[in-house]
């Protein structure tokens, strides 16, 4: 047979036989005096079972390492690491077809925030909050959130979004925090060491009662990395009012 034949013998391309052959999965025949490649019923074989195992999944290291043995004994391992790397991804196929079942709910009822998808419990705490404020810095409060909502450890999430909800079911706490989004807003164009940013600090660390602060920690925003990403999406004046607010914190808490 010529590779051609060979290939569509077996079901696969000849350039999928010459793969094979140049990743040492097939050993190369003998040629004709032609110089053609002539294959056998062995080579067809061998071709039949490299196809097999790919299907399975395996990787082409994998099926090498399978071919090498020849009693087949480490083809049950390999092919027992296979079934339970397949339960995984089913069981990880389960989960986000769960959650894309809620966000279809939340799309449907038109619930879904402009943020999302975010978890059930970031959802919620959107929607105890209402309405949206027409402000860029309620924003980029939220875009935050629900960046932490994707990154954060879970229990780092659930120990944030537990704060967040105590914070804002205190009486007048949604007013507080418009005004210093307000606040905040009106730094956009302003310089570092406008002194509006000292008024503005103290008004936001003034949205977070003592409880809260004890739960989301009292540690200064650290340099470097998120923080400078985090900082550097605001003026000058609304990042020093964000610094001076937790500095106020910090001295609060001590």
């Amino acid at each position: 047979m010529r590779i051609g034949e060979i290939a569509a013998l077996v079901g696969v391309t000849p350039r999928a036989v010459r793969h094979y052959h140049r990743l040492g999965l097939l050993p190369e025949p003998a040629r004709r005096s032609n110089g053609y490649r002539k294959y056998g019923i062995r080579d067809a074989v061998l071709l039949a079972r490299i196809r097999r195992l790919a299907e399975l999944g395996l990787g082409l290291d994998e099926v090498r390492d399978v071919l090498a043995d020849d009693e087949g004994r480490e083809l049950v391992e390999v092919l027992e690491e296979l079934d339970r790397d397949l339960g995984r991804q089913e069981a990880l196929i389960r989960e986000r077809r769960a959650r894309l079942a809620e966000l279809l709910g939340e799309a449907r009822a038109g619930r879904l925030t402009a943020e999302g998808p975010v978890s059930a419990e970031l959802a919620g705490l959107f929607a105890g909050l209402g309405e949206v404020p027409a402000s860029p810095m309620a924003a980029k409060d939220r875009e935050l959130l629900a960046l932490l909502d994707t990154v954060a450890p879970a229990g780092e999430r659930d120990r944030l979004i537990g704060a967040m909800r105590s914070m804002t079911e205190a009486p007048g706490a949604l007013e507080r925090a418009h005004a210093v989004y307000a606040r905040l807003d009106a730094l956009a164009e302003a310089a570092e060491d406008d002194p509006r940013v000292v008024g503005a600090a103290q008004a936001l660390a003034d949205c977070l009662p003592d409880e809260v602060v004890a739960r989301l920690g009292t540690a200064e925003l650290p340099e470097g990395g998120f923080a400078d990403a985090f900082l550097a999406d605001m003026s000058p004046a609304q990042a020093a009012a964000v610094r001076h607010a937790l500095r106020l914190v910090q001295e609060r808490t001590r």
